[in-house]
């Protein structure tokens, strides 16, 4: 079985990933953890192309910071279940689309996502990507939500 974990660095991908580590799984499980940067868009910098650099080194500190949130997220997982069975990656792209691609790609039998729980107008401005996935994925999906407080 394939699970694959998607995050983010808010507190509702920690409460996913504390639901993964928390439980039993089948002793054939694999986990793989994903974080998505969304790409940087030069149309964005407007026509000030002194922008340009900035914004580049401002998406390589959001990749490398992808990066060690993957591998933290991993390490928190491998103790628990051991290091063949944990990988992780990051992928540039729209976040929906790039969980959705890497499902299919690994394939996962199971995709586990916290849900930010927006609603109303924000949810129309922002979206949803957990509902995206939901809708569109080839697997099951888990939505784990923060304990209401």
């Amino acid at each position: 079985m394939n699970v694959l974990l998607a995050i983010d660095d808010s507190p509702y991908s920690e409460a996913a990933l504390k639901s993964v580590a928390g439980r039993e799984w089948v002793q054939d499980v694999r986990f793989k953890i994903l974080s998505v940067v969304e790409p940087f868009h030069p149309e964005f910098a407007g026509w000030h192309t002194t922008y340009v650099p900035m914004a580049v080194q401002a998406q390589k500190e959001l990749l490398d910071a992808a990066r060690r949130l993957v591998g933290e997220s991993a390490a928190k997982l491998e103790e628990t279940f051991g290091k063949e069975r944990v990988c992780a990656e990051v992928r540039e792209g729209t976040i929906r689309e790039a969980i959705l691609d890497a499902a299919k790609e690994w394939p996962a039998d199971l995709i586990v996502i916290g849900s930010h729980g927006r609603t109303g107008f924000s949810r129309f401005l922002l979206g949803s990507v957990s509902e995206a996935v939901v809708a569109h994925a080839p697997c099951s999906v888990e939505i784990v939500k923060l304990a209401a407080s």
